[in-house]
Order: C-alpha cells, then sequence, then structure tokens
C-alpha cells in the first residue's frame, strides 16, 4: 500500500518537473513463492523499516510539490504544480500528512480548516465595462478571513458604485497559489488583473489598495501599474488605508483618527468594556501587532502610537511583528505594558486581514508568538487574543470607500453615483422585515413567512434572507439566466430550513441569502430548479420594518 503510494509521488513529481525528493533504491522488493517460511522477527523489523522509509519518502515527495508553489513568481507550470500538490496531499494516509516537512512546507499547508472558502467571492469575472475599480490586497490564505476582511471591503466599494465592475487582485503569489491549490479558487494577481481590465476593453480604471501604508507593497503595485498605464484612458490609484505617511512621528491625520479610533471602540466591545477608561480601571492594556517594515513608511506605527495618545487612550499600545521600528518589537512593548502597571492584557492585530500574522505570530502557541512571550514574562494575569481584521469594521470600510471616490473625483471621471443602497432606504444598520416580490407565482417565500424576508444592513451592505415553499429550486443568481451560466459565476448556494404550518405538520425547504442593491424597485434574480433550467425573474423588497 505505502510503496503504490510512493510511485505515484513520483509519477506525479515527473509530471510538474520537480525533482530531488527521497531515494528508494535500497530498498528491495521482496520476492519468494506462496509456500515461503513465515517472516522471522528480523524479517518483521525489516518489513516495518521499510515501511517507515515509505511513509517519509511519500511525504517529502508531497512537501517538495508545496515547496514548489510557495513561491512568489508564477509560471506556466504553476496551475499544474498547484493540482499536483493537492492531489499528491490527498492520496497521503493520515500518518504520512503528518510527516510532510519541507523548506516551506508542513502539514498545516493543507490540513489546516480556516473556514469555508465557497463563502469568498473572487472577483476574476470578465464583461466589466468602462469602469472598474480594482481592489488589491496583499492576501490571506484564511478563508474566514478573505470573506470578513477583504471581501467585505470590496462589497462595501460595489454598494456604493453598483454601475462600476469591482475586481480583485493579491499581490502575493505565495497566498494565491495556496488558495488555489487547497480549495481550487484562482484570483488574480496585479497583472493578471491588469491584462484582464486590458482585455475587456476598460477605459477608466481606479485601483483601491487595501494596504495600510505607502509601504513597499505600495510601491511596488505602483510600478506595475505605472507600465500599462498607456492602456487605459485614465487609471488613478487611491489611497491606502491611512492616508499619506507624514514626515515624523507627530504628524497624524483625519484617516488613523478614524482608524485608531474604530479599532479601539471594536476592541473594548469584545472585551467587554463600555469604553477604554473602563477597562484601563480594570487593569487592561490592549496591544494592537502590526505587520512593520524596513521601509521608511515605518514611522506610521509610531504615528498610529501617537494618534492613541493624542486620544488619551493611554493604556493602548502599537507593536509590529517584525520589531520596525525598534520600539514596536514584542520585548520593547511588553516592558512598557508593564512598566504603566497593567496586569491584563489583549492582544489584537492591527492588519487589514485576521490571517496567517494574528493566529500563529500573534495568538499562536510557539514560544515565539506573542501570547507565549507576553506569558512567559511572568508580569501578567491574563493574556487574551483578538482574531479580527481591520477590514470587518463598518468604519474601516467607509475609510476606503472615500478614498475610491476621492480618486474618482481626482481623475475628473464624472460619475452618475447612486447612494448606498442602505441610504437609499434610508436604513441603519440592524436588521428588518421587508416585503418580498416576484414576477411568479411559482417563485415566493414560503406560505409561512406570509411574503416577507429578513433583511440584515451592515456597512451600508444589505442581505435578505429568504424561504421558500420547497427544495425545488437548488440556487439562486443575482443577475440574468445567462450570466449564471457563464464560467466563474458565483451561484447562491441553498441552506436547508424547516418550516412547520399551522396543522403542525413540518417541512425542509430551501432557505437564501440573496445581495440586495436597491430598496422598493425591480431587480433581477435568475433561478435554477431541479430539472436543470435557467430562469429569469424580476423580484423586489420593500416596506422595510425594523425587527
Amino acid at each position: 500500500m505505502k510503496k503504490r503510494v510512493l510511485k505515484m509521488m513520483t509519477v506525479l513529481m515527473t509530471a510538474t518537473l520537480v525533482t530531488g525528493c527521497g531515494n528508494n533504491a535500497s530498498i528491495q522488493p521482496v520476492t519468494g513463492t506462496t509456500d515461503a517460511p513465515e517472516a522471522t522477527d528480523a524479517t518483521d523489523a525489516t518489513d516495518a523499516s521499510v515501511e517507515e522509509v515509505d511513509d517519509q519518502a511519500a511525504a517529502d515527495e508531497v512537501a517538495a510539490l508545496i515547496d514548489a508553489i510557495y513561491v512568489q513568481t508564477r509560471t506556466d507550470e504553476t496551475d499544474a504544480q498547484c493540482i499536483a500538490a493537492k492531489e499528491g496531499w490527498d492520496a497521503l494516509t493520515d500518518a504520512q500528512k503528518e510527516l510532510v516537512e519541507g523548506e516551506n512546507a508542513d502539514p498545516d499547508y493543507f490540513g489546516r480548516d480556516t473556514g469555508d472558502a465557497s463563502k469568498d467571492d473572487a472577483g476574476n469575472a470578465d464583461e466589466i465595462g468602462e469602469n472598474e475599480i480594482l481592489v488589491v490586497s496583499f492576501g490571506t490564505s484564511f478563508n474566514d478571513s478573505r470573506v470578513e476582511d477583504i471581501n467585505g471591503i470590496e462589497k462595501a466599494i460595489a454598494a456604493e458604485y453598483p454601475d462600476w465592475s469591482v475586481r480583485r487582485a493579491f499581490t502575493a503569489q505565495i497566498i494565491i497559489n495556496h488558495v488555489q491549490a487547497r480549495d481550487g479558487e484562482a484570483i488574480d494577481n496585479v497583472d493578471q488583473a491588469l491584462a484582464r481590465a486590458k482585455a475587456n476593453g476598460v477605459k477608466n480604471l481606479i485601483i483601491q489598495p487595501t494596504h495600510l501604508m505607502h509601504g513597499a507593497e505600495y510601491d511596488e503595485l505602483k510600478e506595475a501599474v505605472d507600465s500599462c498605464a498607456g492602456d487605459f484612458e485614465k487609471v488613478v490609484i487611491a489611497e491606502p488605508l491611512l492616508g499619506e505617511v507624514g514626515k515624523d512621528a507627530t504628524e497624524i491625520n483625519a484617516d488613523k483618527e478614524t482608524v485608531a479610533k474604530a479599532v479601539v471602540a471594536a476592541a473594548v466591545k469584545d472585551a467587554g468594556f463600555d469604553d477604554a477608561a473602563a477597562a484601563a480601571e480594570d487593569g487592561y492594556a490592549f496591544v494592537f501587532m502590526g505587520h512593520g517594515t524596513s521601509h521608511t513608511a515605518k514611522v506610521t506605527y509610531s504615528q498610529m502610537q501617537t494618534q492613541f495618545e493624542k486620544l488619551g487612550l493611554e493604556n493602548v499600545f502599537v507593536g509590529t511583528v517584525e520589531g520596525e521600528p525598534e520600539d514596536t518589537a514584542c520585548e520593547v512593548i511588553i516592558d512598557k505594558v508593564k512598566g504603566a502597571g497593567y496586569k491584563k492584557v489583549v492582544l489584537r492585530p492591527l492588519m487589514v486581514v485576521a490571517g496567517d500574522h494574528a493566529n500563529n505570530d500573534m495568538a499562536g502557541d510557539d514560544e515565539d508568538s506573542w501570547k507565549s512571550m507576553f506569558e512567559a514574562s511572568g508580569a501578567f494575569d491574563s493574556i487574551d487574543c483578538q482574531i479580527s481584521g481591520l477590514g470587518r469594521i463598518d468604519e474601516v470600510k467607509a475609510v476606503y470607500v472615500a478614498h475610491t471616490a476621492a480618486a474618482i473625483e481626482g481623475a475628473g471621471i464624472v460619475v452618475e453615483k447612486k447612494e448606498s443602497a442602505a441610504a437609499d432606504a434610508e436604513l441603519k444598520d440592524g436588521t428588518y422585515s421587508v416585503d418580498f416580490k416576484t414576477d411568479s407565482s411559482m417563485f415566493k417565500v414560503n406560505e409561512v413567512c406570509e411574503g416577507k424576508g429578513t433583511l440584515t444592513v451592515k456597512g451600508g451592505v444589505m442581505t435578505l434572507h429568504i424561504t421558500l415553499g420547497s427544495q425545488n429550486i437548488v440556487n439562486l443568481y443575482p443577475g440574468l439566466a445567462a450570466d449564471a451560466q457563464k464560467d466563474g459565476a458565483k451561484l447562491l448556494e441553498p441552506v436547508v430550513e424547516t418550516v412547520e404550518y399551522a396543522d403542525g405538520t413540518t417541512e425542509d425547504v430551501n432557505a437564501f441569502d440573496v445581495p440586495v442593491t436597491v430598496i422598493g424597485e425591480d431587480f433581477d434574480l435568475a433561478l435554477i430548479g431541479t430539472k436543470g433550467t435557467w430562469y429569469d425573474h424580476k423580484v423586489s423588497v420593500s416596506n422595510p420594518v425594523a425587527e
């Protein structure tokens, strides 16, 4: 069994041009007739040794396949290498998977559960039109964070500009490869996204980076965009989250103030306090961990510390994984918090996503994680970790939307921009009961719902939950049936709910969460049933009543 796995791994390695793995030339096959004598203790030990070697060799083959795609450059072989790595991993036994170890490979590469990738929208669709907003992020392989943080920002921008095509690109090819290999989700890198825009005839291209600052990633993005600026009539890169860097640690701006207030409010709330002052009285300090950089933009972290102090938040400290600036290193922050007399600490990322750095460098169990180092200091009574990115905070999303708007206006692009959906309906964040109407008596909500659905409004994004009459409708699509059948179309998947009728009987039916961009007006919502045929429908959402 294990020898067959090893042989298959070797074939995969050859197919993807990856070499340099375990050598089993010294392992001789067992030969003999069916009436051979029973194995001795010595032969049993030899067989066990062979199996152990085979297990490690098979694991090493897969580790090499993972290392081959743990690179920052995309090549013509990347797609095949991603497939080979996943197929190789799937062919291993559980015991063999635990043995996977390479330069960058480990069992967590494929084995760690980071959430449901199917909830994400890679935003790689064509037919963009003349106006595109390309949201560029470093990226994360943590699915839950990608959905809540990155896709949350993208949706907020899309809600504000419904007539523009909002697309995605990641700058980290290593992350793109990881997500593609593990989850089968293809995400454009910057070069691919720019080529897609050109091929689709985009005239006005606004690029909104989700980076915190004008650092190395921003500089590389600018170089890529400058190289193809002639492909578009207008192309503009909007400001990153924290705006202009400034000359020294004392120079702050409105963006930094907004973000500082927002992240503290979120951290305080998650910690169970009314405000930061109440937390301070109870001995709590909040440590926000950024990435850190050797780029001159590293002064941004010092400026954020200045901003917190200007707001009177003496129990808030800014640190960085890289320890650049030097006074943001973990050991320095421990001394600062200890010297200030706080005995309880809340760690939270000062990053757009709550990905690898948040889960491992900050909250991991290894001895060099921030949580472990704070615990090892012996100076604190408790260390709590909040795994939550900036991208899921409504006020942060609003900053990105404002930067996109400023870039469009600054480019002199005339936009008949609709107000956000929440503003159209004069709805604040919350949950509402709404009327849901369709153009067909065969497509309607379940009778127990009395023609109504539940609308959730959050950060300018509206989502309608509808419970249908049966399980006959298997998918919905927010748009036309023709578009639903194109490659890459993101279909709405059902969840099964149990409804109880007036006579006491129950039934399992399908329910859906539908994105809504307008209140009181018809919009397209296609469906496909159990017979496999797509149909176009017009639906509307109206008369919201707060629940």
